[in-house]
């Protein structure tokens, strides 16, 4: 059986000294990063890059990126296991994963997975019984091994296998950080990452946004309303409708790009100001709101009388004149 693993990578401490533990015995870590617009998104297109990354900055052997938005999107509408405090299905989220790192192993010639979770760090997904029954619902219970608390937790597969030494891994706990980075500064890391985080879906000002859009859409938000849900100025309009403003000229190309044919575009005639695009249209009547939304963020334009705003869809030649 070959000594290689598959590293659930979230690129924050606990992750990093897990992978550096297992190649501190010889495995092999294939560092996978799992991505959606709430989470690693920044690696989107840049899968090249991220190898090289891991490579250099861990030693790692490789360094894989996989957009899962779709199998993400259909478990956050309605996860099994509720959300957090915001609206994070961290308990659901792992899980998925985990089936999702499970189907790899084979094609990737790899025998079991790792993670850096730490037995009680957080409170929703890391308490002693939660990590087992997440192991049962992802299916991968006994494949799994946690280095940094392995000795908290019972013999996997691998350890009694002898695909590592279940001495040289560790019994850490708790939500304390002393012990890890203190070993940070035994492998010599360049930079010491702040916890794993920067979930979007955790995030008090844009988790009410992203629930309340999952809520008017019954669950059914696609790829592209997600990733355009965690950007620009968003509206929910009196008659329904939720309308979003780019706030620089990167996210108005970034709307652009994004909200797809069908999609209505409203912008200034003549004076430079946000695009605003309408992300779901209930009623017409909510036009006229939406307009005054992009002449009020416009600078330029704000303290003027009248202005006129042209909304139109691609490919549309004759755009409809709103005055405001």
């Amino acid at each position: 059986m070959k000594r290689r693993a598959l590293l659930l990578f979230s690129e924050g401490l606990d992750s990093i000294l897990a992978g550096k533990l297992l190649k501190e015995q010889g495995v092999e870590v294939l560092a996978i990063r799992f991505i959606t617009p709430f989470f690693g998104w920044k690696w989107k297109g840049r899968e090249e890059e991220f190898d090289c990354y891991v490579r250099e900055e861990f030693g790692f052997d490789a360094g894989l990126v996989e957009d899962i938005t779709p199998q993400y999107l259909a478990m956050l509408a309605a996860p099994a296991h509720g959300y957090g405090s915001q609206f994070n299905p961290c308990i659901d989220c792992k899980i998925l994963m985990l089936k999702l790192a499970k189907e790899r192993l084979a094609p990737l010639g790899a025998s079991f997975l790792a993670t850096g979770e730490v037995v009680g760090q957080r409170p929703m997904s890391q308490l002693r019984h939660t990590l087992r029954h997440i192991e049962k619902e992802a299916g991968v219970k006994d494949i799994l091994l946690r280095p940094l608390s392995a000795k908290n937790l019972p013999e996997t597969r691998p350890e009694r296998e002898g695909l590592v030494e279940r001495e040289r891994l560790l019994d850490i706990s708790g939500r304390g950080r002393k012990r890890q980075l203190a070993l940070a500064r035994e492998f010599g890391l360049k930079k010491i990452p702040s916890p794993a985080g920067g979930c979007l879906l955790t995030d008090p000002a844009l988790a009410p946004r992203l629930r309340r859009y999952f809520e008017l859409k019954e669950g059914r938000v696609t790829p592209r309303e997600a990733e355009i849900l965690t950007f620009g100025r968003h509206f929910e309009l009196p008659h329904g409708s939720w309308f979003v403003l780019g706030r620089t000229e990167a996210e108005n190309k970034r709307l652009q790009d994004l909200a797809g044919e069908e999609a209505l575009f409203l912008k200034l005639s003549g004076i430079p100001g946000p695009l605003g695009v309408f992300l779901l249209q209930r009623s017409e009547e909510d036009l006229s709101e939406a307009a005054r939304l992009v002449k009020r963020y416009a600078p330029k334009a704000r303290n003027l009388e009248r202005v006129k705003v042209l909304a139109a869809r691609p490919g549309e030649s004759e755009p409809r004149i709103i005055e405001v």
